[in-house]
């Protein structure tokens, strides 16, 4: 195997063709992307009779220079392949660096939308005009612009993680995406759905009603639908509450830890920094949702360190199954639109926004690791309480404004 090296200097030869003619010609070592031995190249110069060997040599030395292969900036292309990397991420990075969950959704990303197209394809040659070709494909196909970003900040990681890449992953903001798709997700992200607490207490109470439940799951999914959109707490979030970290003299919830939801429910560290904190419920639905909570522990005690939602054999509750069980069917009864137990964190932020709480409190209480994100959850406000809020700051002078006019009409 040659190794992969610059500098060289080619002799200047003759040979004849196949009609009986001599040419000049020389021959080098090319190294390619994505291939560990180089290739050797061979480039005719000229006919002997129209220039002279000296004039070859000239020649030579000119394509040599336009190659660059001498130069002090030449770089040897990679010898990797995307293929490299990703068996690097699966084997040494990802089990070490990334919490299960976010490991299983990047393996499955890798294995569904970048592994069949890009595994072969060297390092070098992964670069933004590769990754706009690839996308507009995938989008022609069908995937979303979510998935696809999805599948390609996976792709960044991947590459950036990989010790022995020596090019710098591409910038999404230099996808190719039409206006008309931009505005149709951003449209989108203002949709999500987003529930109100007067809407988790119809959940709640209808859960309670729920005749395919025993007692104690009524209890603990209409307590947890309550408590989710009173503090905001992420699903992982709740499911991992212990007894001791509930402080209901100073109506607090201190969040340490999280269950993985795609792995079991196992319990383990939070998402990030900023989720570690304590939330505080000084309002009034923070206030119902801790008297609820604390009539449900009176029932069904959690000592100590015992989980507050559990199964019978006291592991954490999955997803999933609350969502099967309880919640799915509760909205399907009220006709609400589908929607997992995320969409009361999200109506938790817009209550506490629409209420003039401080941005950097709602960060904090959300757990978010930037403002940003925080103006994300808001989302689209419905019409009845863009309604309310005209009412609070206007309906007086409105109603004053009416009565003069009745008067004037009379």
């Amino acid at each position: 195997m040659l190794s992969r090296r610059a500098g060289q200097n080619p002799k200047v030869r003759l040979r004849k063709r196949a009609d009986g003619k001599k040419v000049f010609y020389f021959q080098y070592w090319m190294d390619l992307p994505g291939v560990e031995d180089r290739k050797r190249m061979t480039e005719v110069i000229g006919l002997v009779g129209q220039m002279t060997k000296s004039e070859a040599e000239r020649k030579k030395l000119d394509f040599i220079q336009k190659l660059a292969i001498n130069s002090n900036d030449y770089r040897i292309p990679s010898a990797h392949k995307f293929s490299d990397a990703i068996g690097y991420y699966r084997t040494e990075f990802g089990p070490t660096m990334h919490r299960p969950s976010t490991l299983n959704t990047w393996n499955s990303r890798i294995t569904k939308h970048l592994e069949p197209d890009w595994k072969d394809c060297p390092l070098e040659l992964i670069n933004i005009q590769a990754v706009n070709e690839w996308a507009w494909k995938k989008r022609q196909a069908g995937l979303s612009w979510v998935l696809i970003k999805d599948a390609l900040r996976t792709m960044q990681r991947v590459l950036s993680a990989f010790p022995k890449n020596t090019v710098p992953p591409f910038s999404q903001k230099q996808l190719r995406i039409p206006e008309r798709d931009k505005l149709q997700m951003q449209i989108g992200s203002r949709h999500k759905v987003s529930f109100s607490w007067d809407q988790a207490a119809q959940v709640a109470e209808h859960i309670r009603t729920m005749d395919c439940l025993g007692d104690t799951r009524r209890g603990q999914y209409a307590v947890l639908v309550l408590l989710a959109s009173a503090s905001g707490l992420r699903c992982g979030e709740l499911l991992a509450l212990r007894g001791s970290d509930v402080d209901f003299k100073a109506k607090t919830i201190r969040v340490e830890q999280s269950t993985d939801q795609r792995n079991g429910g196992k319990i383990g560290p939070c998402k990030n920094a900023t989720a570690y904190r304590t939330v505080h419920l000084g309002d009034a639905e923070g206030h119902a949702a801790l008297i609820r909570l604390r009539q449900f522990l009176g029932l069904h005690p959690a000592p100590g360190d015992s989980l507050i939602f559990h199964s019978k054999r006291g592991a954490p509750l999955l997803q999933t199954t609350i969502l099967s069980q309880g919640l799915h069917p509760a909205l399907a009864a009220l006709n609400l639109k589908k929607a997992g137990l995320h969409a009361f964190r999200r109506g938790c932020n817009r209550r506490w926004e629409l209420a003039g709480i401080n941005p950097a409190v709602i960060r904090q209480q959300m757990g978010h690791t930037t403002a940003a994100m925080t103006r994300l959850y808001t989302g689209e406000i419905p019409i009845e309480h863009v309604e309310a809020e005209f009412s609070t700051k206007f309906g007086i002078k409105i109603d004053v404004l009416e009565n003069v006019e009745n008067e004037v009409a009379a």
